[in-house]
């Protein structure tokens, strides 16, 4: 009967602790990452949108450098017979039209901060420029984000990278900001917002790559 009794006994067993196990709380922690870099990191959408104002602001700074310079050379913005960046016609603004060169480099992208007075012609820039314009070229494009390419832009047309890659990429796939010869900004998207002209004895120069 004893051993009957023990046979039919039920075993008890401890209950399970409340809470995380270590694993659980790693992979949480490890969601929670991913999720804040998406939302928050250096390439979302909403961190390059702040990134893009700030863009803003540095090519309004550029424009009274460069509207100073024009004043002085018969309403002609800098040009440089033998440029083949943006760097090499911008060189002339430095340091005499603009002692900040902090304002070459888009806050977006990943270019080195240049040094004070540094020479522009040897250094990598983030902006795009229109050489050849006057400041009387009221409605035309002066200077933006690095552009895919040099070519001209008809309205719809991709003028930044769509996929964060290479050329173009300052604001990752979230477009860029362009300036006109009137002083004024636009932020676009990927997609050119305006027609970007380049015309004749103008020459469009990208960033040394």
């Amino acid at each position: 009967m004893t051993s009957h009794r023990h046979r039919n006994r039920r075993v008890a067993t401890a209950p399970r602790a409340g809470g995380f196990s270590l694993i659980e709380m790693l992979i949480s922690l490890a969601v929670i990452i991913i999720l804040f870099t998406m939302m928050f990191g250096f390439t979302s959408r909403k961190n390059q949108l702040t990134k893009k104002q700030k863009c803003q602001a540095n090519l309004q700074k550029l424009y009274i450098s460069l509207q100073i310079y024009a004043n002085e050379q018969g309403d002609w913005f800098p040009r440089h017979t033998n440029a083949v960046t943006s760097g090499d016609a911008l060189s002339v603004l430095v340091p005499q039209y603009a002692a900040d060169t902090t304002i070459f480099v888009c806050p977006g992208s990943k270019d080195k901060a240049l040094a004070p007075g540094a020479v522009l012609a040897n250094e990598r820039i983030s902006y795009a420029y229109y050489m050849g314009r006057r400041q009387s070229d009221a409605k035309l494009p002066l200077m933006s984000d690095r552009q895919v390419d040099t070519k001209p832009k008809v309205a719809g047309t991709q003028v930044f990278s769509d996929d964060g890659k290479k050329p173009a990429n300052n604001h990752y796939k979230y477009g860029g900001v362009i300036l006109f010869s009137d002083g004024n900004t636009e932020m676009s998207g990927v997609d050119a917002p305006v027609a970007l002209p380049i015309g004749t004895n103008i020459v469009l120069l990208n960033p040394k790559p």
